[in-house]
């Protein structure tokens, strides 16, 4: 059960929300309902989450999609985890590569969730994978992926915010 229960949908601050999406009505969700609670944080923090969702990001959808699940499942954020695996479909990320996140497969960017979360730093063989990869500004935006969406879960975890009404599990009770 939420420890802060979701504002009703016809009771968001609108305008608060909206530098999430421009233009655009937010559907409800539990996690908004959330920010709803808090229009000044929300305003703030679903504009830098814009970033690190859009199109500006130097990340690509599916290097970024890649990183929130591995956070998700490493914090074992099901709310995170059920939403990113629908986005990472999206983005073109296979079923295989889902179950490679859920196992903690070595790719260069689940290392550097791993040594991320638990190190706060890279290594200089998984910095240097990604370097390979990724120019300065993609890393940049993948330590701030990857540490906003620790926060994000962090957030979640603790204010018990349930899955929206229809949002699939996706087999999050597999254990690593």
């Amino acid at each position: 059960m939420n420890r802060i229960p979701p504002l009703p949908y016809e009771e968001w601050d609108t305008e608060a929300l909206a530098s999430l999406a421009p233009g655009r009505k937010l559907p409800p969700s539990n996690v908004l309902g959330l920010f709803a609670q808090h229009p000044e944080l929300a305003t703030a923090f679903l504009g830098y989450s814009r970033y690190l969702l859009s199109r500006r990001s130097t990340l690509s959808p599916r290097s970024r999609e890649l990183a929130i699940l591995r956070v998700a499942w490493r914090r074992r954020c099901q709310y995170e985890w059920s939403q990113h695996v629908l986005i990472a479909r999206k983005a073109g990320v296979t079923d295989e590569e889902i179950d490679a996140i859920r196992v903690g497969k070595p790719t260069p960017i689940t290392r550097a969730v791993d040594e991320l979360e638990t190190d706060s730093g890279l290594s200089d063989d998984t910095y240097q994978a990604l370097a390979a990869e990724l120019n300065d500004r993609q890393l940049m935006d993948l330590v701030f992926t990857i540490g906003t969406y620790g926060l994000l879960a962090m957030v979640l975890n603790t204010f018990e915010v349930e899955l929206d009404p229809g949002l699939p599990v996706e087999n999050f009770t597999t254990t690593e």
